[in-house]
């Protein structure tokens, strides 16, 4: 009776205990639009469960769709991801199987002599078969807030490898539009590189005939070297790019080619408004968000390592120093159990435990805090970038039309030697520069697209 006073006494003494509830750590302050834009991109609760879409797709390119697929069948960086997602699985299973009951059987023979043996003192055989049951009372929420933390981190991995193949399908759609855009430089390069040659071979035959001297002959000479340099310096950076594509897509670099296509069209535009229904659901600030409720689920568990266990087992079978009598209901045994165990003194190890799980907790929340900044930062910075890109490009078209304006009328008057040499160089070469420039703007608008969606957290269609 004493006993059972005393049990009574501490499990009431113990649900009186409770684990202090975790403060909320305040996010930034969620702005009602973006800065950049019409106004109309409006922040929305989260929609992570959305299919993100086939967002490469509004590009209208067959090939950049066929090295998108294959790089999600075929890319190490998700492949790894989609194991981790595995083993938080499995180690979520692990968890809540702690919560049932568990159920083993046991059987044996064994040979003893000695005193031990029986009242003879004269060596026996004790045969036994039987099962044991046990079962922890879960009291006080620990193997639940275990298995919380275990589906957190669950979770967290499963939007670790949305975010691992969204980061993936930009990274080839990016070096993709850098390689085309790269075949088009090559492209501007060699036909300057063919106008330098008709300008040299002019240059020549007016040195023959006497009219310029052989100063300029070396100067078409110069421009032509360097601009076969420029020439081989792209060759070098367009396998490079080629190679990194390859590794994407997960293919041997050495058995992998992109045929030089020209490359023509524009840039989809992104509808302003609807894109931000995107935002809260960007799989890298998902799983900080469930990373942070895990840490958040052990601080309960290491809190709760300070209350009291209480445990059932239980066992039944048969033992018989005969075989043959082993089954018999005269050789059956059983045993129930209740043990309870309560920490009293443990030299602090409980306590660093859960100052432990708060620092790790408080490690969490900031690294969440942090991706919201980011996830805005990123929208703003793709925001701007498209609003100056699409301003640049008009300027540069009217810089381009007059650039190439004045290499016709210098190449006009320097064939009917109004002009210098020195003046159609610089025509040329002012020329070739605007083009060149342009190119780059149009690369820069694809890279900053692609950019925004995936800041986006993913395709907006599937938003309609």
């Amino acid at each position: 009776m004493k006993h059972s006073v005393l049990l009574l006494a501490v499990l009431v003494l113990a649900g009186c205990a409770s684990a202090p509830t975790m403060t909320p750590i305040a996010l930034p302050a969620t702005p009602a639009a973006f800065k950049e834009g019409d106004g109309r991109w409006a922040v929305v609760p989260s929609a992570e469960a959305q299919a993100r879409g086939d967002w490469w797709k509004a590009f209208s390119d067959p090939l950049l769709d066929d090295f998108v697929e294959r790089a999600g069948r075929n890319n190490t960086s998700i492949q790894q991801a989609a194991a981790r997602l595995a083993q938080a699985m499995a180690l979520l299973q692990s968890a809540d199987a702690n919560r049932s009951v568990q159920v083993g059987v046991v059987a044996g023979i064994a040979r003893q002599g000695g005193g031990v043996a029986n009242a003879a003192g004269t060596a026996g055989t004790l045969a036994n078969a039987g099962a044991n049951l046990s079962y922890e009372l879960d009291l006080f929420g620990r193997l639940a807030k275990t298995t919380d933390a275990a589906s957190f981190d669950a979770k967290s991995r499963e939007a670790l490898l949305q975010s691992t193949r969204l980061l993936v399908q930009s990274n080839v759609a990016q070096t993709y539009f850098a390689l085309r855009a790269l075949d088009n430089e090559r492209s501007l390069v060699r036909d300057t590189v063919a106008a330098y040659g008709d300008t040299l071979r002019l240059t020549e035959s007016r040195l023959r005939a006497g009219d310029v001297a052989e100063l300029d002959v070396v100067r078409v000479r110069a421009e032509v070297a360097a601009t076969q340099s420029e020439a081989l310096a792209l060759e070098r950076r367009r396998a490079e790019l080629e190679h990194a594509l390859a590794v994407l897509i997960g293919e041997l670099p050495s058995n992998f080619a992109v045929a030089e296509i020209d490359w023509t069209g524009a840039p989809p535009t992104i509808p302003a408004g609807l894109p931000s229904k995107l935002l809260a659901r960007r799989p890298d600030v998902s799983a900080a968000q469930s990373a942070m409720l895990a840490a958040q689920a052990r601080v309960g568990v290491a809190q709760v390592a300070w209350f009291p266990n209480l445990s059932l087992t239980a066992s039944g079978g048969f033992a018989s120093p005969e075989l043959s009598d082993l089954f018999k209901w005269s050789a059956r045994s059983w045993g129930i159990e209740a043990l309870l165990s309560l920490p009293v003194f443990d030299g602090g190890r409980r306590q660093a435990g859960i100052q432990s799980a708060s620092a790790q907790f408080d490690e969490a929340a900031g690294n969440y805090r942090e991706q919201v900044l980011v996830a805005f930062k990123e929208v703003e910075d793709q925001l701007t970038s498209l609003r100056l890109l699409g301003a640049q490009a008009d300027v540069q078209a009217q810089a381009v039309a007059s650039a190439s304006r004045a290499t016709v009328l210098s190449d006009s008057r320097y064939r009917n030697g109004l002009v210098s040499q020195l003046e159609l160089l610089d025509a040329r070469r002012s020329e070739a520069s605007n083009r060149r420039q342009a190119l780059q703007v149009r690369a820069a608008q694809y890279q900053a697209t692609v950019g925004l969606i995936r800041a986006l957290g993913g395709g907006w269609e599937t938003a309609l």
